[in-house]
C-alpha cells in the first residue's frame, strides 16, 4: 500500500521513445549520461541519477579525502539511485530509494527542466540532515522535482557519514599532506559542490549562481561551507534549515576529534591503521552502534581551519545572501523534564541541574509559573539547547558581519494528524525538527503518513515560494507572497517570518535568551538535556 501512494505521488516517469521522448543524454567531464523524463504539474523534467561525483573510498582511499571520479566509455545509465552510504537504522522518518547501502556511495542526483540546455538556470545543492549519521540524497522528502517545474536546476549529495565520514586519528593525520584528519564527510560535499560547478552547465544550470542548502546536520553542513577556506567561494546563496556548527555544535578540536578516533579504535578491535582499513564496512558500522563513538565536525586544518563562530565573527565567511531559521518544537518539553510531569517545582529541579547557580536567571529568561507555562517554556529551552540557539547565534553573526541580506524564519506549522495513528497519539502541538522540509521543498503528497490539507498546501505554496525566489534573486520576496523584511544591523528585536496559515512578519524578543545562553555555554560547552 505504501509504495502505492508513494508511486502516486512521486513525478510520472515517461517511457522512453523516440524524437522528443527519447531518453536525455547529457556529457559530462568523465562521459555520457542517460538519465530520464518525468512530468510534474505539465512540466517535462530530466532527471539523472546516481551521478559518480568522486572515486569510491574503498580499501586504501577509506578515510582519504574523495578523489576525482573515473571517467567512462560509451554511455553510462542515469537512471536509478545509487547505495546510501553506510550508516544504521536510527531515524524512522527515513524513506529510502536508494540501491541498498555501501561504503561505493559518493553520487549525486539532478533534477532540471526539460527545456533549453543552455537556459543558465540557478542551482539549488541541498544537502540531507541526519546527525551526521544517517540520510541520503534519495529520500522522497528531498525529491527536486518541485524545484526543478518552478525553473531550479536541483541537486542532491550523497556524503559520508558516522565513523566513516568523520573518524579522525593521529596516524591520519600523519599521511595527509595537510596534517588533517577527520571531515571526510564535509569534503565529499565540497567535492561535489566542485563537480556542480565544472558540469553543471551541460544541465541547464548556472555555476555561478549556486545556492547550497540543508536541513539539520545539512544545515550545519551549510554553515560550515560559508566559513570553509576551500568551499566559501563556490556558492552564491545560502539556506539553512535548524542548525548551524556554532556552540552548542560547536566542532571538535582536533585532539578531541582524535581521541574520541582512538577510543573507536580500541573498540573496533583494530592496533593499527592498515588493519582498521583491512576490516569489512559491516565490522566498522557494527562497532559504531551504542554507545555510539562522538564523531562529527573537527577544526582539521584543511576543510576548517577555526572554529566557523570566529571565521563569521571577523567577517571572513561567505558574503552571500542567507535564509535561513528554525521551527516552534525543535525540542519538547519531556526531553527537558526528564519524562516527569511539567509541574513548575520539577522545572526548577531540572534548570537547577542544567544551570546550576545560574538556574535563577534561566528561570526569569524562561519562566515556568503554572502547567501551561512550563511545558511552553522547557519546550522552547529544550529546542534552543539542541539546535535554534545555533541557528539564531548563526543569524546573529551573519548580520553583524557581512554585507549582504540576512532572511530569519520561525517555521510554526505543525504537521497534520497521521493517517494512520496509533492508539491515542495526537498531533504535535508545535512545528517539529525536520517538520518543514517537505513544505520548503514542495514535498507534501511524496509522505503519505500524514492527512495532508488544503492548509498545509498553502503553506506549502508560500514557502516553497520563498524558497524559489530566493535562489533565484538572492531576496524570498515575490508576487503573491506575504512581505518578509530583510534583517538589519541594527540592535533591538529582528524581524522574523512567522511561516504558517498566516504567514507575517514578528519581532523576535529572543535575544536576552540567546545572550543569556552564549554566555553560559561558553563555559559550560557540554551542556546537555537529561
Amino acid at each position: 500500500m505504501l509504495g502505492a501512494l508513494l508511486a502516486l505521488a512521486s513525478p510520472i516517469a515517461l517511457p522512453a521513445a523516440h524524437g522528443a521522448d527519447a531518453p536525455p543524454r547529457v556529457t559530462v567531464d568523465q562521459g555520457t549520461l542517460e538519465g530520464k523524463l518525468a512530468r510534474l504539474d505539465g512540466t517535462v523534467l530530466r532527471e539523472f541519477q546516481g551521478i559518480p561525483y568522486a572515486a569510491p573510498p574503498l580499501g586504501p582511499l577509506r578515510w582519504k579525502p574523495p578523489q576525482p571520479p573515473a571517467s567512462w566509455q560509451g554511455v553510462r545509465q542515469a537512471t536509478r539511485f545509487a547505495p546510501r552510504c553506510m550508516q544504521l537504522p536510527l531515524f524512522g522518518d527515513m524513506v529510502f530509494r536508494s540501491d541498498g547501502m555501501g561504503e561505493d556511495c559518493l553520487y549525486l542526483n539532478v533534477w532540471t527542466p526539460a527545456g533549453d540546455a543552455h537556459a543558465a538556470l540557478p542551482v539549488l545543492v541541498y544537502f540531507y540532515g541526519g546527525g551526521f549519521a544517517g540520510g541520503d540524497g534519495s529520500e522522497n522528502r528531498y525529491d527536486g522535482a518541485s524545484l526543478a517545474s518552478r525553473g531550479i536546476v536541483t541537486v542532491t549529495v550523497n556524503y559520508r557519514l558516522g565513523v566513516f565520514g568523520f573518524l579522525a586519528l593521529p596516524a591520519l593525520a600523519e599521511e595527509s599532506p595537510a596534517h588533517a584528519s577527520g571531515n571526510y564527510g564535509l569534503l565529499d560535499q565540497n567535492a561535489a559542490l566542485r563537480w556542480v560547478r565544472a558540469n553543471i552547465v551541460r544541465f541547464g544550470g548556472d555555476p555561478r549562481r549556486i545556492t547550497i542548502g540543508g536541513e539539520s546536520a545539512g544545515s550545519i553542513s551549510v554553515s560550515a561551507h560559508m566559513a570553509s577556506p576551500l568551499s566559501r567561494g563556490l556558492i552564491a546563496g545560502a539556506i539553512g534549515e535548524s542548525g548551524a556548527l556554532i556552540a552548542p555544535i560547536a566542532p571538535q578540536t582536533q585532539v578531541e576529534a582524535q581521541t574520541q578516533g582512538a577510543a573507536f579504535m580500541r573498540k573496533a578491535g583494530a592496533t593499527t591503521l592498515v588493519a582498521l582499513r583491512a576490516m569489512p564496512a559491516t565490522a566498522l558500522l557494527a562497532a559504531s552502534a551504542e554507545p555510539a563513538p562522538d564523531v562529527g565536525p573537527d577544526i582539521d586544518g584543511l576543510f576548517l581551519t577555526e572554529p566557523p563562530a570566529a571565521t563569521f565573527a571577523r567577517g571572513d565567511q561567505a558574503g552571500v545572501p542567507l535564509l535561513l531559521g528554525s521551527n516552534t518544537q525543535e525540542g519538547f518539553y519531556p526531553n527537558l523534564l526528564d519524562k516527569l510531569p511539567p509541574t513548575p517545582a520539577n522545572y526548577r529541579a531540572a534548570l537547577a541541574r542544567l544551570f546550576g547557580n545560574q538556574a535563577g536567571r534561566a528561570l526569569a529568561l524562561y519562566p515556568g509559573r503554572d502547567r501551561a507555562q512550563v511545558e511552553r517554556s522547557a519546550s522552547e529551552l529544550a529546542g534552543d539547547l539542541f539546535i535554534a540557539h545555533s541557528t539564531w547565534r548563526w543569524m546573529d553573526l551573519q548580520r553583524h558581519t557581512a554585507d549582504a541580506p540576512v532572511y530569519f524564519y520561525l517555521f510554526a506549522r505543525p504537521r497534520p494528524a497521521k493517517r494512520h495513528p496509533l492508539p491515542g497519539e495526537q498531533p504535535d502541538p508545535g512545528a517539529v525538527h525536520s517538520g518543514e522540509i517537505e513544505y520548503a521543498l514542495g514535498n507534501l503528497d511524496s509522505n503519505p503518513v500524514y492527512d495532508w490539507t488544503p492548509a498545509d498546501h498553502a503553506v506549502s505554496h508560500v514557502m516553497e515560494g520563498y524558497v524559489e525566489r530566493f535562489i533565484k534573486t538572492g531576496n524570498p520576496n515575490g508576487p503573491g507572497l506575504p512581505a518578509w523584511p530583510a534583517v538589519s544591523k541594527a540592535d533591538g528585536p529582528v524581524p522574523r517570518q512567522r511561516i504558517d496559515v498566516d504567514t507575517r512578519t514578528i519581532r523576535d524578543t529572543g535575544a536576552a535568551r540567546q545572550a543569556f545562553l552564549q554566555s553560559f555555554i561558553a563555559t559550560h560547552p557540554t551542556i546537555e538535556l537529561p
